[in-house]
């Protein structure tokens, strides 16, 4: 493969959202980390307390032959609730908001076009109250948050929300996933 290409979504706990787009056909990097915040190499408790304007984020490395950044995009809104304003489930603040962090204006259409088909299909039936960001600078968070879930599967939190979450994703997108 000669290119490769990046996007940045937050879709609440990164915890959640990379463990949805591991082991997706075409994604060959997924890191946990801040952005769209003020502090310079923000870390997790101060991500957490709410007050740096950060949010949980994923950055996707994926090859667009295997993988469209449209089909990114879809993956990501079938796999959140986009119509809660800064939360997902208990996780509460604008640390947990849904957010596109865009990196050039034809991925801002594309997100627009995708928000644009999901809001006119019903798919929600609430507004999407996902914010499109412009990509600020992209702070990997610390180490024991990478590949989170693989590594703390029975851990509460991840047999309560990401399991049941991954699940679900599983059984919707089979052909979307490596080894299926």
């Amino acid at each position: 493969m000669d290119e490769t290409k990046t996007a940045i979504v937050a879709g609440g706990c990164f915890w959640c959202t990379e463990a949805v787009f591991l082991g997706v056909k075409g994604v060959q990097k997924v890191e946990s980390g801040y952005i769209g915040g003020q502090v310079s190499n923000p870390t997790y408790k101060q991500v957490c307390g709410g007050a740096t304007g950060h949010a949980e984020a994923i950055r996707i490395t994926y090859d667009p032959v295997a993988l469209s950044y449209r089909d990114l995009l879809g993956i990501f809104f079938a796999t959140h609730d986009p119509t809660q304003l800064n939360r997902q489930g208990h996780d509460q603040g604008t640390q947990y908001r849904s957010a596109v962090f865009y990196q050039n204006e034809q991925e801002k259409q594309e997100a627009q076009a995708v928000i644009g088909e999901i809001t006119a299909q019903g798919v929600f039936g609430a507004p999407i109250m996902t914010t499109l960001e412009s990509a600020t600078t992209f702070y990997e968070a610390e180490s024991y948050h990478q590949n989170y879930y693989a590594q703390n599967k029975l851990q509460p939190y991840c047999v309560a929300v990401i399991t049941p979450k991954v699940s679900k994703f599983r059984k919707q997108f089979t052909e979307r996933l490596v080894g299926v």
